[in-house]
């Protein structure tokens, strides 16, 4: 079967990875891919806002699937528009996509079906919205409906802060995403994310992750898209699994369907672990990034195969494995980001780096020019490893960027902290001390 793969980033770097280990797999495309994506798979200059030229490109390379990564595409229905052209494809219609698409859409639904999540309020107007700011605690967060890449959140300590927030919003500072905008309750707690493939009807529960969110060692500074992840994420026991499952995503899967805009693909729960148990504080209609490069690390079967019972509606007979390592990724990010940030800067040690046991080197932005490996983004390599636990994957992928030559790039280093703690805490505890 010919593949084709949408998308540009790190998520996109590690599904083809991971899809090229498919027996069904003949050949892989990607629209427009990276540096990286290019090792292993034939990437193709057309861009995932342009529905009719990747409706014609499967056409005429005989593509049997294609897999959307992002979620502006999904968003924007670029599900549909390839189903309607008779191509199969793997992720949600736009009715479907608003999941991630309006927080508003999503918050009106979990009241509608009782699925726990923070209260909240839904504005098209900042006088509105300041006079219900009033009526709240702090801190509170302040969140544009639509897409922002990730940088559309205010998360306000101060009345001053929170006022500030909605006016920027509404006077432009995300675009259109922030027309109308959703004040929400602040969870206190710890945060997941969680993942389960949906084909409309049946749901198969993934592994969980945790990422971080902020630009600075010690959760300091500006949210960023994510500056690493670890997998799986020791506070999501078993018991909170099946709390997420039946609270969150069974309800959320079965009334999307009542409302006769039933989901496929995957979602991505960020769920807050709180005293009272799991509670949603969004969903996105896609993969995740950086967790998908610690899933795709740790997944022992077939993506492919899982992606396509997804899309054929088969869930219900099909499983996954895992592997019992840890798996953890570290983001490294071009000076400035997630301010400004220079681009053509040049990557090395990239061989030596990738030969360090257990680890893999996933592109989340590059070009390869004139013979030589560019940064061309702010979030530009995931230096990803395998370890028998959290402490061990982090030793092996901070050993291998040590090895990375370039002076223009910077990470956090101490992904996966809250995880080597608790590993710490359990074996103190066993050994009496």
């Amino acid at each position: 079967m010919n593949v084709l793969l949408i998308g540009s980033g790190g998520r996109e770097h590690a599904l083809a990875w991971a899809l090229t280990a498919s027996p069904l797999l003949t050949r892989l495309y990607c629209a427009p891919g990276n540096a990286g994506i290019a090792e292993v798979a034939e990437c193709v200059a057309i861009g995932v806002d342009d529905h009719a030229g990747i409706i014609a490109f499967a056409k005429a390379n005989a593509i049997g699937f294609v897999v959307v990564g992002p979620e502006q595409p999904l968003v924007a229905g670029l599900a549909d528009d390839l189903a309607a052209a008779g191509i199969k494809v793997f992720g949600p219609s736009r009715a479907a996509a608003q999941l991630e698409g309006s927080k508003g859409f999503t918050k009106d639904l979990c009241r509608e079906f009782a699925i726990p999540t923070g209260t909240y309020g839904r504005f098209t107007d900042a006088a509105a919205a300041k006079t219900y700011l009033a009526t709240q605690k702090l801190p509170i967060v302040i969140k544009a409906d639509g897409l922002a890449a990730g940088k559309g959140v205010v998360i306000a300590e101060g009345w001053d802060a929170a006022n500030a927030a909605v006016d920027a919003c509404f006077e432009g500072i995300f675009g259109a995403a922030g027309a109308e905008i959703v004040i929400e309750e602040f969870l206190e707690g710890e945060e997941v994310s969680f993942f389960a493939l949906c084909d409309g009807q049946h749901v198969l529960p993934l592994a969980t992750a945790q990422d971080h969110k902020r630009v600075g060692d010690g959760d300091t500074g500006p949210n960023t898209g994510g500056m690493g992840a670890y997998s799986p994420a020791p506070v999501m026991t078993p018991e909170m699994t099946r709390r997420t499952m039946d609270e969150i995503i069974r309800p959320t899967v079965a009334g999307m369907r009542q409302r006769g805009t039933p989901f496929k693909g995957v979602l991505f729960l960020g769920v807050m672990i709180t005293s009272d148990g799991p509670k949603l504080y969004e969903y996105n209609a896609r993969f995740g990034d950086p967790e998908t490069q610690v899933l795709m690390m740790r997944l022992r079967s077939d993506l492919l195969a899982a992606l396509l019972a997804t899309a054929d509606g088969v869930l219900n007979t099909f499983d996954v494995r895992w592997s019992d390592d840890a798996a953890l990724s570290v983001v490294m990010a071009a000076n400035g980001y997630p301010g400004d940030y220079v681009k053509g800067t040049e990557i090395r040690g990239l061989e030596a780096a990738g030969a360090v046991d257990g680890v893999e080197i996933f592109h989340a932005g590059t070009v390869r020019r004139d013979g030589r490996l560019l940064a061309s983004g702010g979030r530009v390599l995931n230096v990803s490893a395998r370890g028998r636990t959290v402490a061990e994957a982090q030793a092996r992928a901070y050993a291998a960027i040590d090895l990375i030559d370039w002076p223009d790039g910077f990470c956090r280093r101490d992904i996966g902290w809250r995880a080597i703690a608790r590993e710490t805490g359990a074996a103190r505890s066993k050994g009496g001390g």
